[in-house]
């Protein structure tokens, strides 16, 4: 009978503790596979994929100089010399759109990058120590920053420091680095709220109590345990992110707190296109709003692809969206 009890008893503690570890790598292959296999999520892909091509590829391609003032062109539309048209100064749009681009994007992804490194640090870290000091301080703070709108903060604290270089201890700086750093730091907030309350649920999983039981430390336990479990849901944050952090670089940049001229911004030229927005010069002010809108859309789309292939609900399901 003892046998018996044994061997229909509960499992092992080494397999308790295994039972939900995963390889960070493996999961976002399989994830991203998944994404590809629906309709928005490839439409999403796609997007930004010809839209990160491009940026990258900016130095490589045949197109005119974006910083070219060529007067004799000014507001030439769009034609076989100048696919898109040229702007107020005579400076090729398309040019100018594909340069800005760089800087959009570099910008959309760092900050999130930065927002997801303290994010998850601050969310993994309360979630785990949940209903002691450690919760109450961190998410108090967090509450903080919360409170006011991001957009708010940005045009707040770039305003006090200014749009030139900023002397950061022995670093210098430039604009484009400290709008990074500053959007990145707003992105904690949220970020972390996510990842405490998914933290919170696998810090009260079986397999993190037998890890305990095996002589695991809270640090081991927080980054190759509760860590790979719950970042497939934070990259649904994180993709929608890059979009918000794109349009509050163009927005910084469309009051002329962002990118300073001449580097091409997609905000600025925007703003550049102020004047020309109810004339007959329609193409100065309809390209760059139409790169914000697709860089935007395409990062939507591909959250949402995201949230659709991780809810279980929904994985088993026929049809892709």
């Amino acid at each position: 009978m003892l046998d018996v009890v044994r061997a229909t008893g509960s499992p092992p503690v080494a397999e308790a503790a295994n039972v939900r570890r995963s390889h960070p790598l493996s999961g976002l292959v399989g994830l991203m596979s998944r994404l590809a296999g629906t309709r928005i999520g490839l439409v999403g892909l796609v997007t930004v994929g010809w839209l990160s091509l491009a940026a990258l590829l900016a130095p490589w391609l045949p197109l005119h100089d974006p910083f070219d003032l060529m007067m004799e062109h000014r507001l030439e539309p769009p034609g076989s010399s100048f696919l898109l048209g040229t702007d107020e100064m005579g400076r090729d749009i398309l040019a100018r759109l594909v340069w800005g681009a760089r800087g959009s994007l570099m910008i959309g992804v760092l900050t999130v990058a930065i927002g997801l490194s303290g994010g998850l640090f601050v969310g993994i870290l309360s979630g785990y120590y949940s209903g002691t000091l450690v919760e109450s301080v961190l998410l108090g703070l967090m509450d903080i920053f919360a409170a006011i709108p991001l957009l708010v903060w940005a045009i707040a604290i770039v305003g006090i420091f200014g749009t030139g270089p900023v002397q950061l201890g022995p670093l210098l700086l430039p604009n484009e680095a400290k709008i990074i750093l500053l959007v990145g730091l707003l992105f904690i907030p949220g970020l972390a709220r996510v990842a405490h309350g998914l933290a919170l649920a696998e810090a009260k999983a079986d397999y993190v109590a037998a890890r305990r039981l095996q002589g695991a430390g809270a640090w081991s336990i927080m980054t190759s345990d509760i860590l790979p479990n719950i970042l497939s849901p934070i990259f649904v944050q994180a993709s929608v992110l890059i979009g918000i952090g794109i349009i509050i670089e163009a927005s910084l940049s469309f009051i002329g707190l962002g990118v300073q001229p001449p580097t091409p911004s997609w905000g600025g030229m925007l703003a550049d296109a102020r004047s020309l927005a109810f004339s007959d010069e329609w193409w100065v002010a309809t390209w760059p709003g139409l790169a914000i809108f697709l860089a935007v859309i395409g990062f939507n789309l591909i959250g949402d692809a995201l949230r659709t292939v991780l809810d279980p609900r929904r994985r088993d399901g026929g049809a892709a969206l």
